[in-house]
């Protein structure tokens, strides 16, 4: 991650014509091999460009990049450290200007393709993993990039790099390899950061859909108004690209107040609107029952047809997740046979949802709802499922959205019979803070420590402590970790895996894991 290796050969002069320079110096026909942000990755004959992020400033590594053989800088300040470049260029964006150079580099791989971004504070990855195979099962090459993992192809790459939208380098580069494989279709989760950060600036999107908006990252966007509004670039990316030659519509929940907030950054492209509760929406479920092993609903689509379907995935939530994959696949012409055996024939997402069955006489599930209304949807849902009590293990990232902390307390000590918090990603933060501002909502709630919730800082010891209050009958959810492999303290990842955690702690227990011959 983080450079670019430049095969076909441009210039500096060819990258400054796409942005909008203050001030150019030096020899702007230097020949340019490769582009990079951090300065460990500069080479010989490569475009340092100096981002400001939220643990360092790039400008503060020009010397560095310079002294790897970097010729060439892209900056917003003009420092001295410039004089030792052979060129320089100012612009009042570096990160705006990065996501023009890279798809310049990259010779713009998406204008091959035909894409769709999904966004909203839940449900992306889910509904773009439904997407990619609806799209697969229809005969299109696909590829994907978000939170779980990217597809190039037929190649699945599952990581862990905590930005579900990469920087716009790396997203240039992804679609560079998608187009080189082939790729009809590629799918991408864009983020409200990937959004506001410009980091999907040189994505030409067809189709856009939003799951919901409701409350998740304030410390970037800083109020809720500010966070709709980055998640509504999203349409008007769709709208800057309504004359190429691919389905176009955006897709919207009819049911979120945030999702129809944002409606009328459409314009003139057509919306789908979806809901499991207003019948006149174009896309709609009803009949709706939910059990343990799946969900079943009636699927209403906008040709007039109405299919039984047996979902895999279980929960409320899930229905519509499956209904905004659907409204896509309405919208590129597919019949309602093959969505409708798309959505049963799919199976599950890497860390949502996940039973850990050691035959223990309580279930154990590992999931990543780590929002206020994430964690509502999964315990009602869990609660609907168990005769006994529900028991939650939750914390909140550090250096993120501080205001929904007391809120997550209050809806755990709500909506669950006994609460562990505990610390999800404290990074430069104390934890032992992180914990405390969860617990003052549980507390605002009237939910006393020691009755009906604790604080274990340690992660391990908050799963057993959950585990040892678990009765027959009762769930344990482990939330906020799903598919993640580590936890971040300060700048050290410290390798995590929530199942395996709750597996080794079940055999403690005395319910070995069971191993298929």
């Amino acid at each position: 991650m983080g450079r670019l290796v430049n095969d076909d050969g441009i210039t500096l002069d060819e990258l400054v014509a796409r942005i909008q320079p203050l001030r150019v110096r030096g020899d702007t026909s230097l020949p340019i091999d490769s582009v990079c942000y951090d300065s460990r990755q500069a080479v010989p004959r490569s475009l340092f460009v100096a981002l400001r992020g939220g643990y360092a400033d790039g400008h503060h590594f020009l010397e560095a990049a310079r002294r790897a053989g970097a010729v060439a800088a892209l900056v917003e300040s003009w420092p001295p450290e410039l004089d030792d470049y052979p060129a320089a260029v100012q612009v009042e964006d570096t990160r705006a200007a990065l996501a023009q150079v890279a798809a310049a580099c990259y010779r713009d791989p998406g204008a091959s393709m035909g894409m769709v971004g999904v966004t909203g504070t839940d449900g992306k990855t889910t509904t773009t993993y439904l997407i990619d195979a609806m799209l697969r099962d229809a005969g299109q090459r696909t590829g994907l990039i978000g939170t779980v993992a990217v597809r190039i192809g037929e190649r699945l790459t599952e990581h862990d790099l905590r930005q579900t939208t990469p920087e716009s380098l790396d997203v240039q580069r992804f679609l560079s390899q998608m187009r080189a494989a082939g790729v009809d279709w590629a799918v991408l989760e864009a983020t409200s950061h990937g959004l506001e950060l410009h980091r999907l600036d040189s994505c030409p999107f067809d189709v856009g859909v939003v799951t919901n908006i409701t409350h998740e990252h304030l410390e970037l966007h800083g109020t809720v108004e500010n966070y709709r509004r980055a998640k509504a670039r999203l349409l008007e990316h769709v709208r800057a690209g309504i004359s190429r030659p691919y389905p176009h519509g955006i897709v919207l929940n009819a049911d979120d107040e945030g999702a129809r907030s944002i409606a009328g950054y459409a314009g003139d492209v057509p919306i789908t609107w979806f809901s499991t509760r207003d019948a006149f929406a174009a896309v709609h479920a009803s009949e709706i029952e939910i059990e343990a092993t799946g969900t079943r609903f009636v699927l209403s689509l906008p040709d007039g047809s109405r299919k039984p379907v047996n979902l895999r995935l279980i929960g409320g939530f899930n229905v519509e997740n499956a209904l905004a994959a659907a409204a896509v696949g309405s919208i590129m012409g597919l019949p309602a046979e093959r969505i409708v055996a798309s959505l049963e024939a799919f199976r599950s997402v890497p860390g949502r949802l996940v039973p850990v069955e050691q035959g223990q006489p309580y279930r154990v599930y590992v999931d990543y709802a780590h929002t206020p209304d994430s964690l509502e949807k999964i315990l009602r849902l869990i609660r609907s499922l168990v005769p006994g009590r529900v028991i939650v293990v939750s914390g909140s990232a550090g250096e993120r959205d501080r205001t929904k902390r007391p809120l997550q307390g209050a809806v755990c000590v709500r909506l669950a019979d006994f609460a562990v918090f505990t610390s999800e990603d404290p990074r430069f933060e104390n934890p032992d803070q992180i914990i405390a501002e969860i617990a003052a909502g549980a507390a605002e709630r009237g939910a006393a420590e020691g009755r009906d919730y604790l604080c274990v800082e340690d992660r391990r010891a908050a799963i057993g402590a959950a585990l040892d209050a678990a009765q027959p009958g009762d769930a344990v959810v482990l939330a906020g970790k799903g598919h993640e492999s580590c936890i971040i303290y300060g700048a050290e990842r410290r390798p995590w895996d929530e199942v395996a955690e709750a597996s080794r702690a079940l055999a403690e227990r005395g319910f070995p894991a069971r191993h298929e011959d």
